[in-house]
């Protein structure tokens, strides 16, 4: 049960952070053979209500203000943003 609980952590904080997700479209022939594949790749921006239950959590119970979670917001945006420039985007994080 311990796993389950590291799972869901790893989980709200990949969404607080944002990520990237592969999506795939096939489509078929009238015999049910694929004809044609789209791979896309689309960002999912990090969301504010997962950043605030992390720091929430994290933070031992201390409640932010709306505008303090926006400014940890842009300074997380901000590293990350700094992270991915400094690399080239080359290891596939945002």
């Amino acid at each position: 049960m311990e796993d389950d609980g590291e799972e869901v952590f790893a989980a709200l904080r990949k969404r607080a952070l944002g990520y990237d997700a592969s999506e795939t479209i096939s489509e078929y022939d009238a015999e049910g053979n694929e004809t044609r594949r789209k791979v896309s790749t689309k960002h999912v921006p990090p969301d504010l209500g997962a950043i605030k239950l992390l720091l929430e959590l994290r933070g031992g119970g201390k409640r932010m203000s709306e505008e303090e979670l926006e400014e940890e917001k842009r300074r997380v945006l901000d590293l990350l943003k700094r992270l991915y420039a400094d690399d080239g985007g080359k290891d596939g994080t945002r």
